[in-house]
């Protein structure tokens, strides 16, 4: 059996690839594989995808075949269900969601008691469960679980982010995209409540526009409309509301590096930042590591993946850390990334600081950058991965860049992809280009 569990969840086409059936035997194993000597406790979230519900459904069919207790959460972002799950003491939590991908695709996340993403050996037990369905233990009489809704929940985990903002947001006038996903009803309520006047884009999902030319992903008619109504920033979410993008007041795009850079250089300042060390990925801009430099602040590199990030700063100690795509992890607060909380600690940043984003963000030159999409399916990753004439390739681009630039391909881990990213001090898409023909060339 092929390995189920990518970097973030299980994904696939709703109804081809991830079918109710995959979805409910998940759901059986991962609760007889976590299960104590009592009946297990599983919270269970879901985006605004057309197939969220259906798979929802199966999902807590399955956990209750196999005895457990299934709580639904409704429609909640990602790092709301892990706070949830640890928060109420469950013994795990399920999201499902395709994040930033088309409506078409759709995925299952699994968060531990403690609301982390399972450990690999977790998740190989729970795959070898679902290969031999015969071993799928089944419920009977009165030990069948139980189902219940509890979205009332949703309150809890906004309070939660409401405790942390330790400024008013008053006097700031933002927009925030809601890329029509699982923070559609709750980022106006929450970022209103905490003093902002917010105008919302991009939430009335119906089941097909999640994500679709919106949210983090698509933030560029964001930058139009900020500074065609003079606001202060803009922010994007994405469909599961567990990263995000803006937009500074003159219209420019800040990525998660820049906006990781305005919060360490603070962070540094105030003595906030454990060990004075962030933890990015191999994809993080060079600026970024150039500003550390500068700065006093050691960069920890860690594999492209929120998780891998995760491990670096629960194995060093770390508080901050995150990815260019806009997943930041605050670990003092949360246990995965979270782009509501990451929009309350860079507004609150500007407000205590009563200076514009483009300000904050400019302790970061960002050095050009390209990133070139090759479609691949999983044997042509497994190619890439095995090639030594692309790994010369490579290795011949990278010689060329000396210290001046560099150049990192891998397959996605998410997508049927490799992405080849170039950044240097010349023509970065071009190189890139150039690079990415070669690549396709040997495949």
């Amino acid at each position: 059996m092929k390995r189920l569990f990518g970097t973030d969840g299980v994904r696939g086409v709703a109804n081809e690839e991830l079918t109710p059936e995959l979805a409910m035997r998940l759901a059986q194993a991962t609760a007889q594989a976590l299960k104590g000597e009592g009946k297990c406790v599983i919270f269970v979230g879901m985006d605004t995808r057309l197939s969220s519900p259906m798979l929802r459904d199966a999902i807590i069919s399955g956990l209750c075949a196999s005895g457990a207790e299934a709580v639904d959460l409704g429609v909640l972002p990602t790092p709301g269900v892990a706070y949830l799950t640890k928060k109420h003491h469950a013994d795990a939590g399920v999201v499902i969601s395709a994040s930033h991908n088309s409506f078409e695709h759709n995925g299952i996340k699994i968060f531990n008691s403690e609301g982390y993403k399972l450990a690999d050996e977790i998740e190989e037990q729970i795959e070898a469960l679902v290969s031999s369905p015969d071993r799928l233990g089944r419920a009977t009489h009165d030990k069948i679980g139980t189902r219940r809704n509890a979205y009332e929940l949703r309150g809890e985990y906004l309070d939660y982010l409401r405790s942390i903002c330790t400024e008013g947001l008053e006097g700031l006038k933002i927009a925030l995209d809601c890329a029509n996903g699982a923070t559609s009803a709750l980022a106006e309520e929450l970022f209103t409540s905490l003093g902002a006047d917010c105008r919302v884009l991009h939430c009335e999902p119906n089941g097909i526009n999640i994500n679709e030319g919106c949210g983090s992903t698509h933030i560029e008619k964001m930058s139009d409309y900020v500074v065609k109504n003079q606001l202060n920033a803009g922010i994007a979410f994405d469909g599961d509301g567990d990263r995000l993008m803006c937009v500074n007041e003159r219209g420019e795009v800040v990525d998660g590096d820049m906006i990781m850079a305005s919060l360490a250089y603070d962070m540094k300042k105030r003595g906030a930042l454990v060990k004075n060390t962030v933890v990015g990925t191999i994809m993080t801009n060079l600026g970024f590591d150039v500003f550390c430099r500068e700065n006093g602040i050691s960069f920890i590199p860690a594999r492209v993946g929120d998780r891998y990030v995760l491990e670096e700063m629960l194995l060093g100690g770390y508080c901050f850390g995150g990815e260019q795509s806009g997943h930041l992890i605050f670990s003092d607060h949360s246990t995965t990334g979270d782009g509501m909380l990451s929009a309350i600690m860079l507004l609150s940043l500007m407000k205590r600081k009563n200076l514009p984003l483009s300000t904050l963000h400019s302790v970061m030159r960002r050095y050009p950058q390209a990133l070139v999409n090759i479609e691949a399916d999983k044997a042509k990753k497994l190619e890439f991965l095995k090639s030594k004439q692309i790994a010369d390739i490579l290795e011949e681009a990278k010689q060329g860049f000396g210290e001046r630039g560099r150049v990192v391909a891998r397959p996605s881990g998410t997508e049927p992809l490799i992405r080849i990213m170039v950044e240097c001090d010349g023509d970065a898409e071009k190189i890139a280009n150039e690079i990415a023909e070669k690549i396709r060339a040997v495949l």
